[in-house]
Parts: structure tokens; C-alpha cells; sequence
């Protein structure tokens, strides 16, 4: 609690007229009392009240650790919702710097501005027909193979935090689902005309698109300004 009183942050060291800091803002008389019990016992009971949402938001604000060691409540299923999402929370920062990061700079590099990354099993094998290339939704499509990555989106709440560390690093125009991705060649079919037809088999994979575009309001219209200028 003095921690967040007095942490480099100033709007949480300010006085009232009266000259006293205030703490548990917002906080309800009941779940103030319960926090206080971790002074006591090193351990908190969530009132059956109090939502655990709201006695994580409690201790978030004032800086008290919410663990299993420490939090101790009837409902389960929202302690265990809570530590899913701060698991789920690590385990992503791990998966976009060791495996999505990179794709994105291969993008950025290349001037691009956005990225779309396909996650596909690390048994998943890729073989394109060079002579056949398969039709690809997204022109700058790339691919990582991590079943671990596709396990972690199979859940509807993991796709929401990965969202929302995406979110709070900067990027934008954030999508994730469900697309079929071609692996490799089944045949080529010969349509009247010796056009060829190729199949490719596609499989159901995961991806996720993400955007750090700038100015896209800007970039969709063609500025005629320089060359009207050298015309005239």
C-alpha cells in the first residue's frame, strides 16, 4: 500500500485539502477489509460478495501479489479464470518475441506495414509447386510452425489477452481465426482450353494479423501534388 502511495507515479502521491493521501479508492468497505487481512495472515479470503475480478483489480492497485499462495475463495473457477489469463499473459509475450517478432521485422523490412502470420503444427509439412504457386488470401502471408502457439489459441480468453498485448504494444487493426492453408499439392487437372487446375490440400490453421501502420487514413489516396507541380 505505501508502495503505491509513494511510487514514481504522481498521481497516486497527491494530498487531499486536508493534506492526507488517500488509499482504496474506489475500493468497497468489504473487500478494503479483506485486503487487510494479508497483513495479518500473509493471506486473503474474497468475501463471497466480491468478485474475483474485483479483488484482482484490488490487488493490482495496491500492489499486494495474486497468487494461489495468497488468494483463498469458494468460487474456482474465477481464481483459476484470473491465473489462466495472467499465465496466458507471460506465455505470450514469450510467443510473440521468440516467434512472432521476427516475422513481423522480416515484414518491416521488407517496407511493409502490416503483417498476417499462419501458425501451423510443427509437424505440418509445406510443399508449394514452384511452377503452381497455391492462391494465398494475404499477399505478405508467412508462416510459423509451433503447435505449442496453436494450443495457446484454441481458447477464446487466450485469443482475448494476446489482443490485448498486442494492443498495449502499439499495433493495431488486430485479427485473429481460423483460415484454410494449402500444404501441398494433390494434382493438376487440365480444364478444356489446357488450362491447368491445381488442388491443394489445405489445412485448418490459426492467424493473426496485426497492423503498425500510421497514417492508413492517408496512404489509401495518391498524392498528385509533386507532379501537378513539375507539369506546370
Amino acid at each position: 500500500m505505501l508502495g503505491r502511495m509513494f511510487s514514481s507515479g504522481l498521481e497516486w502521491a497527491k494530498r487531499n485539502e486536508r493534506g492526507e493521501y488517500e488509499v482504496a479508492e474506489g475500493l468497497s468497505a468489504t473487500l478494503f477489509c479483506a485486503v487487510l487481512d494479508y497483513y495479518k495472515t500473509g493471506a486473503i479470503r474474497c468475501p463471497p460478495s466480491v468478485s474475483v475480478a474485483e479483488l484482482r483489480e484490488a490487488c493490482d492497485y495496491l500492489l499486494l501479489p495474486f497468487d494461489a499462495d495468497t488468494i483463498k475463495c469458494q468460487n474456482l473457477r474465477g481464481l483459476l479464470h484470473e491465473l489462466s489469463n495472467e499465465g496466458a499473459r507471460a506465455q505470450f509475450e514469450r510467443f510473440l518475441e521468440e516467434l512472432l517478432l521476427p516475422a513481423m521485422v522480416e515484414c518491416a523490412q521488407r517496407g511493409d506495414r502490416e503483417c498476417h502470420i499462419v501458425v501451423l503444427l510443427d509437424e505440418d509439412s509445406v510443399d508449394w509447386d514452384d511452377q503452381y504457386p497455391p492462391q494465398v488470401g494475404e499477399e505478405s502471408s508467412q508462416a510459423v510452425h509451433s503447435t505449442a502457439l496453436y494450443r495457446f489459441f484454441k481458447y477464446i480468453e487466450n485469443r482475448d489477452v494476446a489482443k490485448q498485448v498486442l494492443k498495449e504494444r502499439g499495433l493495431k487493426k488486430i485479427r485473429l481465426g481460423i483460415e484454410g492453408y494449402p500444404t501441398y499439392k494433390e494434382k493438376v487437372r487440365r480444364r478444356p482450353g489446357g488450362r491447368a487446375e491445381v488442388i491443394y490440400n489445405y489445412v485448418q490453421r490459426p492467424f493473426i494479423h496485426m497492423s503498425w501502420e500510421k497514417e492508413e487514413a492517408k496512404s489509401r489516396h495518391v498524392d498528385f501534388t509533386v507532379s501537378s507541380m513539375l507539369k506546370s
